[in-house]
């Protein structure tokens, strides 16, 4: 009888705070609780309380960071702004902890305190 070749699973993998970690969708949750013979029903919920407190650490963690950046940089918030083409107010709520910013606003912010570093 021929060996039947193991599936592979669509995933991500990550780490947090030295755990790593594996996200699957749904759907191969649910895949993956039939062929155990676990009723997915079931599964825990998540803990939302838990997951909104790590974000609002995150976003804090991120300000402080970028506001100790932008200081070592010597650089304004205005001119922060302006060298990422942003406006100073969306930085200012980002310093602030009050918005999580995306990725490109990230990578401009880095560029833009790393130009000025090297200035």
């Amino acid at each position: 009888m021929a060996k039947k070749k193991p599936e592979t699973i669509d995933h991500e993998e990550l780490t947090l705070d030295g755990k790593r970690y594996v996200v699957l969708r749904e759907s191969e949750f649910r895949r993956l609780c039939r062929a155990a013979g676990i009723d997915a029903a079931k599964a825990p919920e998540p803990d939302t309380t838990l997951l909104a407190s790590g974000l609002d650490a995150d976003r804090q963690s991120l300000a402080e960071k970028l506001r100790s950046r932008r200081h070592a940089a010597r650089l304004s918030q205005a001119e922060l702004a302006r060298r990422a083409g942003i406006r100073p107010e969306t930085l200012n709520r980002i310093e602030r902890g009050r918005t999580t910013p995306d990725f490109t606003t990230i990578r401009k912010l880095v560029e833009a305190i790393g130009a000025a570093e090297t200035d």
